[in-house]
């Protein structure tokens, strides 16, 4: 019995995936999702969260179970059950650190990446859908921004997360409506104009969701 986290940032404007190139077989060389086998005296959390450490150097990020992947001819070592997480994780927080059986970690465009070993690019796949389809109903793109932020990182998250640009003006107006986000007298300084810094106001998304209340971008 394994764990694979699927493990998301954002960086340099697009969505990006953390890969480890494989240093021991099966698929020597081969770049894959990190992750490894459950220890006995741990749950499965506990070891995606190990797992998740070792790999990024952090914790208390965001985790969730994403899906469990047991196709008997996934592994060619025999047959390993494999349950798999994704986790976000905002880029001023990273500190890479390959695992013991990794030669080197590295991220990669989500929408763009090499030959992936085991089942590995149907975990991403599917961890991407479950991503994207989280937006409309959860703070899941909050996740990956700092606790202060300005409106253009704001939409940068959901534009990298959707894979396609966004009307600035109607996404603003979308966000004056909904009331999620807390202006702050503070400011960022881009070079041009200054931008206004916000914080996400988490008890007004919370009545916004018990409401029913979607958030279609």
């Amino acid at each position: 019995m394994t764990v694979d986290i699927v493990i998301f940032t954002l960086r340099e404007g697009s969505l990006q995936v953390l890969l480890v190139k494989r240093g021991v077989p099966p698929f020597e060389g081969q770049y894959a999702i990190p992750g490894g086998f459950i220890r006995e005296d741990e749950s499965l959390e506990e070891a995606a969260l190990r797992e998740l450490h070792e790999e990024t150097g952090v914790r208390n990020v965001f985790l969730e179970q994403l899906y469990t992947f047991g196709d008997p001819k996934r592994d060619p070592r025999g047959r390993v059950i494999t349950v798999a997480y994704y986790a976000l994780i905002a880029s001023d927080k990273l500190s890479l650190v390959a695992g013991a059986d990794a030669a080197e970690a590295q991220w990669f465009p989500a929408s763009s990446v090499p030959p992936l070993a085991f089942d590995h690019k149907s975990i991403l796949d599917y961890a991407l859908e479950r991503l994207r389809n989280k937006l409309e109903y959860t703070t899941v793109g909050f996740q990956l921004l700092a606790e202060k932020f300005t409106l253009g990182e704001l939409q940068a998250v959901y534009e990298a997360i959707l894979g396609r640009p966004l009307d600035k003006r109607n996404f603003r107006r979308k966000l004056a409506l909904l009331g999620i986000l807390k202006p702050l007298r503070e400011w960022q300084r881009t070079g041009g104009k200054p931008a206004r810094l916000f914080r996400f106001a988490a008890a007004r998304f919370e009545k916004l969701k018990d409401k029913g209340i979607l958030f279609p971008f």
